[in-house]
């Protein structure tokens, strides 16, 4: 009896750890570049908070908000080499993957409304578009949106003309390089972690994004001028590592997806509102000047914007280029 009570108190010592290792939770790191007060930030919360619930707890996600992780141009390969598990970077960040169809996404005046982008994104646009991404070890799970682009500087920017010379901190998108440059000014890649002080001190006079994260980041604070264009739309892809995602139980598998879906209504559904509020709170701020194109502002940017789409061809070839013809209803050239 001593030795069987011996032999099972010696398995059950080699078996604890591996009890203890079942019972740890699966960890999901998520790591993403802006605030926690955005759109995306509150995503990213409401994704972790549903993903625990729905798995009791098995899953633990973790959020890096701010670039605390990883800074923009470094989150896709850690993704690849595994060391995190989840981003959510703004699409044209897959461009140098070699997958440049992404940044048809980034031309100028190409989705009339909200709701016309969220229809392209879960239909046939965007599925298409995601399994450009399987080559690559990463398996997208949703489209967040983040609304369309504001342009600010030093001085008001109106028509065209107005952009000469003038050096604009972009994203990385060779769409935005281009109709930037079609307008005469500058155009500079910087990680979203340096803008402020970059507009701060000069480096660039001016830059793009939403108001929620001109809000959120205080870019408000170092541009005297912005103009409420909507130009341009800005869209994040949620992502994850494939390796990791395959490897997951189904069940939990399955809880996950429930909790990404959920998260992807509530962001998207608060994403326009969120901006709404942002450019009331900048605006009662009045450390800037808020700017709005008149039909014929519009209508100006619009036809000095319009070779990008015929330079795209060449950068994101024309296969993207008609589908987004054939479901959007517009003209690429």
């Amino acid at each position: 009896m001593r030795k069987l009570l011996a032999a099972v108190a010696a398995a059950a010592v080699l078996l604890a750890p591996a009890i203890v290792q079942a019972q740890s939770p699966i960890v999901v790191k998520f790591s993403h570049v802006v605030a926690n007060d955005t759109p995306k930030g509150k995503g990213a919360l409401k994704f972790k908070e549903l993903a625990e619930k729905y798995t009791d707890g098995k899953v633990k996600v973790e959020v890096y908000p701010n670039s605390t992780l990883y800074k923009d141009k470094e989150e896709i390969e850690a993704l690849q080499l595994g060391s995190v598990q989840m981003l959510a970077p703004s699409t044209a960040k897959f461009a140098p993957l070699g997958i440049k169809e992404f940044e048809a996404l980034d031309l100028p005046w190409l989705f009339k409304d909200e709701q016309t982008y969220a229809n392209a994104m879960k239909g046939t646009v965007g599925k298409w578009l995601f399994q450009k991404l399987e080559a690559k070890g990463i398996t997208g799970l949703a489209y967040w949106d983040n609304g369309f682009h504001m342009v600010s500087a030093n001085r008001p920017l109106m028509k065209p003309t107005d952009f000469q010379g003038l050096k604009f901190r972009i994203s990385g998108s060779k769409i935005a390089d281009q109709y930037f440059r079609i307008m005469g000014s500058i155009p500079q890649i910087m990680a979203f972690s340096e803008v402020y002080q970059a507009l701060q001190t000069g480096v660039v006079d001016g830059c793009e994004n939403t108001a929620s994260n001109y809000l959120t980041q205080k870019f408000y604070e170092v541009q005297k001028d912005i103009t409420v264009s909507y130009h341009a739309h800005l869209q994040y892809a949620v992502i994850v590592n494939s390796k990791f995602w395959s490897g997951l139980p189904p069940d939990i598998r399955a809880q996950l997806d429930k909790a990404m879906a959920e998260a992807t209504d509530y962001t998207n559904s608060i994403a326009r509102q969120e901006n709404e509020d942002a450019l009331a709170e900048i605006k009662k701020t009045g450390k800037t000047n808020l700017h709005y194109l008149t039909e014929a502002d519009r209508k100006a940017w619009q036809e000095a914007m319009q070779p990008t789409y015929k330079w795209a061809k060449g950068r994101v070839g024309q296969e993207v280029l008609d589908l987004l013809a054939k479901e959007l209803d517009v003209k690429m050239n």
